[in-house]
């Protein structure tokens, strides 16, 4: 028998006969009395456990949405992507160098503390010294300055037309405000204070790091009054409690939905979704219609890639189809794009992709290899064995790479190792790389500006070290850009030249496909899960 979790469970032992049934009354008695001594409870199994509770820090993206479950912010983009108040209002001088952001009335942290403009002046500046978009605003950035209680201004050197963009940008390090006390940790520490003011209050004597994280719903926290939208307008809190467990295996997850245990699976294994189709108290959906891209990432330091033409080669050999197909498998579930800014979206272009969309040209390749006299240097790919959305890819563009004349080391290991070694500058011979693979989501990908691969300055941009003068350029020229028109013609310049000089390669997008109980309603389709004004049926 499966009791209501919301509320306490009478002892499931046998309760036997005379007094054990009196003693098993009186419990009932008592508790009903009392009332109920746990809050409504909603249990969410999450892509990947916690244990980094710094938002500003990490951009793993489940410490991301720890942050939105903790913390507030000043601006947010709503379900059609307009940026809209959040904490504030802002107005903009008429030279476009002085934004005044006011803060709304009623806004407190979890301590009780009001939240003041010298906490948002000390968050915006930690924030800024951390997150790769923030860079370019501040170094076009004056000053940052409270002006008594409720406003923060902010004075720029020069015009910078995506400022609010670039504030509420949801991902991966969104621009969360603390108390000053906190935001005073220096950028590169880790906080150990987790006040916030957003709708949930984090609760650090439940907290099981990797496993387990409890969150409780914070009465001192004042919605907008417009509807919710996308990440902005009203967070109206419907549940007490939230808890999100960790339960590596996605079989026993399904198997804890079906039976009721848990109420949600944020990612579920694709080849397993037809379990969850038969059950009528399950509802399977796509909640982000961007969803991820996966991409391979070339080594520009080292043989043999430090060759565009051997670049070029690889890219010809490459076809999305293949790499999908068995990534993925079911054709419902896979986009073939190679739009490095996605397709469908204002900025996309697939210009330059046309092979890979192709399944791929290994004739082409072969005579690209002869032309550019390759040499024989073996490629290493990294290989992820431990993460089922990289872990394939790999071994598909091995295979395509000795198809057309490479010479090619498949090195397996764990994510995290891969992670690490990713970090290394040195020769694949002493333990660097040629090759590995990842993903990125939609909205962290889909603009010249956030997307946090194209950063080509050498020793200090991405991994994988590309040095593109012309790249920056147009990056550059893409903060200028004034209007959408402007933006997409610079976008589209840079989709074309990412491809010819294969900075990176676009190997397809899948979804973040999500089961839930069917007591769980009106969850806001966001692609960052949110647990405010969805609601939890007896």
């Amino acid at each position: 028998m499966r009791f209501n979790r919301r509320f306490r469970r009478v002892d499931r032992g046998a309760t036997g006969t005379g007094a054990g049934r009196k003693l098993a009354a009186a419990a009932v008695v008592l508790a009903a009395m009392a009332g109920p001594v746990q809050a409504e409870t909603l249990t969410a199994v999450m892509h990947s456990g916690l244990r980094m509770l710094d938002p500003i820090v990490s951009t793993a993206h489940i410490t991301r949405d720890h942050g939105y479950m903790v913390y507030d912010v000043l601006v947010a983009g709503d379900g059609e992507g307009v940026v809209r108040p959040q904490m504030a209002d802002w107005s903009i001088s008429d030279d476009k160098l002085v934004y005044t952001f006011t803060l709304r009335d009623g806004l407190r942290f979890h301590d009780g503390a009001p939240v003041t403009a010298a906490d948002v002046v000390a968050s915006l500046k930690r924030w800024g010294a951390r997150d790769g978009a923030a860079a370019f605003l501040m170094a076009a950035t004056a000053g940052i300055a409270a002006e008594g209680d409720d406003k923060v201004v902010w004075t720029l050197t020069t015009p910078f037309p995506l400022l609010l963009e670039v504030l509420a940008k949801p991902s991966s390090v969104p621009a969360f405000i603390m108390p000053a006390r906190v935001a005073a940790t220096p950028a590169d520490q880790t906080i150990t204070d987790y006040v916030g003011s957003g709708p949930f209050v984090f609760s650090s004597a439940d907290f099981q790091p990797g496993v387990k994280v409890v969150y409780n719903r914070f009465d001192g926290y004042k919605p907008r009054s417009e509807p919710a939208s996308g990440l902005a307008g009203g967070k109206v809190v419907n549940v007490d409690r939230v808890e999100w467990v960790t339960m590596p295996d996605n079989q026993t997850a399904i198997s804890a939905l079906m039976g009721g245990e848990v109420d949600l699976i944020e990612n579920v294994q694709i080849d397993l979704l037809d379990i969850l189709k038969s059950s009528p108290d399950v509802t399977v959906e796509t909640r982000d219609p961007l969803g991820y891209q996966v991409f391979a990432r070339m080594n520009f330091k080292h043989p043999p890639f430090n060759d565009v033409r051997l670049r070029r080669a690889a890219l010809a050999a490459l076809g999305q189809e293949q790499v999908m197909a068995t990534l993925i498998g079911n054709p419902d579930y896979y986009k073939l794009c190679g739009a490095i800014f996605g397709c469908g979206t204002p900025l996309g272009s697939e210009a330059g992709s046309e092979s890979l969309k192709a399944g791929g040209d290994p004739a082409r390749a072969r005579q690209m290899l002869t032309e550019a006299g390759y040499d024989g240097t073996p490629v290493v790919i990294m290989q992820a064995t431990d993460l089922g959305t990289v872990g394939t890819a790999p071994v598909v563009i091995a295979a395509a790479l000795r198809e057309a004349g490479f010479k090619v080391d498949l090195q397996a290991m764990d994510w995290q190792t891969l992670v690490s070694r990713r970090a290394s500058q040195k020769p694949p011979a002493e333990g660097g790389w040629n090759i590995f693979t990842s993903f990125i989501s939609g909205i962290e990908s889909n603009t010249p500006l956030i997307n946090p691969i194209l950063p080509s300055t050498g020793d200090t941009g991405w991994f994988g070290w590309a040095n593109d003068p012309e790249l920056e350029a147009l990056r550059a020229a893409y903060l200028k850009a004034d209007g959408l028109e402007a933006q997409k013609a610079v976008a589209h310049r840079i989709q074309e030249h990412v491809l010819d000089q294969v900075i990176f390669v676009p190997l397809g997008n899948y979804p973040f496909v999500q089961a839930r109980s069917n007591r769980l309603t009106d969850m806001l389709p966001t692609a960052v899960p949110v647990f405010w004004n969805l609601t939890l049926a007896d």
